[in-house]
């Protein structure tokens, strides 16, 4: 499903922290969104989702104008975070509730989820513990799941990486990369793992100060490029003098002995 966001801006206290003039992704394109933290990252998915209002600008879901129908919303599936999560339920209570909300038939997500049960590990389904139970990195499991089980046209992820324990990023990735060749969705991920983002996404897109400041297609060169675009620049804090005398020191071999 193609998304095309149309002179976008938002406002936070008189701040600018979203300025699109103009973005198309295409329908079934993966893309990846990468930015430091107060980019904008997670105010673009928000602006997509319909989740905050604009000061300028419109967001189209295929045909939809996001802010006048929710008709795009039977097809859309999102996780922003564990504010999206129901603490008072169980994993299974949830995944019903996400289940009947999207119009699926009643224990759907049972047979759906059969594929991705060694993503739990016996931690999360069959324990009867209440989603506050659960630590972060299952939490995060149950949101991302809840939202690849509905098998979306449009599939949105912030940061879905977050508090993963390394076997579960590289089983999601994989699941990700399936999903999207499988299904052919659109999908959204944005993640502060360079390595992660470019392994899932086909198109980079980087923000700044809610501008996208990048925009490329991936090759095997892009995560080099990445690493030197965020790279921190040499600190100037020391003069030139002081700079030579602090390799000297740092070279030194020789311990002075403290005055006791």
């Amino acid at each position: 499903m193609q998304i095309s966001v149309k002179s976008v801006r938002k406002i936070y206290t008189g701040i600018e922290v979203l300025n699109i003039p103009h973005l198309e992704i295409a329908s079934g394109e993966s893309i990846g969104l990468i930015g430091n933290n107060g980019a904008g990252k997670t105010t673009l998915f928000r602006a997509i989702l319909d989740l905050i209002a604009l000061e300028e600008g419109q967001i189209f879901s295929g045909e939809y104008e996001v802010s006048s129908t929710e008709k795009w919303k039977k097809y859309t599936a999102a996780y922003l975070g564990q504010e999206f999560l129901i603490p008072f339920l169980t994993a299974e209570e949830y995944f019903d509730f996400v289940s009947q909300t999207y119009g699926l038939p009643k224990g759907s997500w049972q047979e759906r989820i059969k594929k991705y049960e060694g993503f739990f590990r016996h931690e999360v389904l069959g324990t009867g513990r209440y989603l506050r139970e659960l630590s972060r990195g299952n939490m995060q499991k149950v949101g991302v799941m809840a939202a690849m089980l509905i098998e979306p046209k449009v599939l949105i992820l912030d940061e879905p990486f977050a508090s993963l324990d390394p076997s579960s990023q590289i089983n999601l990735k994989e699941f990700l990369r399936q999903l999207h060749q499988t299904q052919n969705i659109t999908m959204l991920i944005s993640s502060h793992d360079l390595g992660h983002i470019t392994e899932v996404a086909e198109r980079i897109l980087i923000l700044d100060d809610g501008k996208i400041v990048k925009d490329q297609a991936r090759t095997e060169e892009t995560l080099n490029e990445l690493h030197n675009y965020f790279k921190a620049p040499k600190p100037q804090s020391l003069n030139d003098n002081q700079s030579e005398d602090f390799e000297k020191l740092s070279g030194s071999n020789e311990l002075t002995e403290p005055n006791l």
